[in-house]
């Protein structure tokens, strides 16, 4: 798998857990809550609105293939799925992607904070290599998602 480009950024392979013919899930450098990925298409594009009808299948049976791994995987008991589309609606990337987010009772005092969370979790101001988990920690948690999604595969 060779390394990918997710808007502005780079994506090491070691960040990717799953790369289908049109989409790629990849760990988030930093996440909002625990498990918080990113489902993307391969082929860069700004917005929603411009992707291809087999990119828009992909990307959401992908997400759908993803949501159900990482609420299993971190032990959730229910998922917050969204799409920021523009930078008004909170988009910093400027490639669309979708943020699958594994959610537990009582992770936020206000259910919808998370929201708040996911529009200012990019920022620039805010967003800096000393904020960002280490490519370790984000290989590793790659690493065990695949692993998963293998064991799902081979249990089918």
């Amino acid at each position: 798998m060779a390394t990918l480009r997710f808007g502005q950024h780079l994506v090491k392979a070691s960040a990717v857990f799953l790369q289908t013919e049109l989409s790629f899930a990849l760990v988030n450098r930093k996440p909002v809550v625990p498990g918080h990925v990113l489902v993307c298409p391969l082929r860069p594009v700004e917005r929603f609105r411009d992707l291809r009808p087999d990119e828009v299948s992909d990307l959401f049976s992908t997400t759908q293939r993803i949501a159900s791994l990482v609420e299993e995987h971190f032990n959730a008991s229910s998922l917050t799925i969204a799409i920021q589309d523009g930078p008004e609606a909170g988009q910093t990337v400027k490639h669309v992607h979708v943020h699958v987010l594994p959610r537990k009772d009582g992770d936020f005092q206000r259910n919808d904070s998370v929201y708040d969370e996911l529009q200012k979790h990019d920022r620039e101001e805010e967003d800096g290599p000393s904020r960002w988990r280490s490519e370790e920690d984000m290989a590793a948690e790659a690493s065990a998602l695949r692993k998963h999604l293998e064991t799902k595969r081979t249990n089918q």
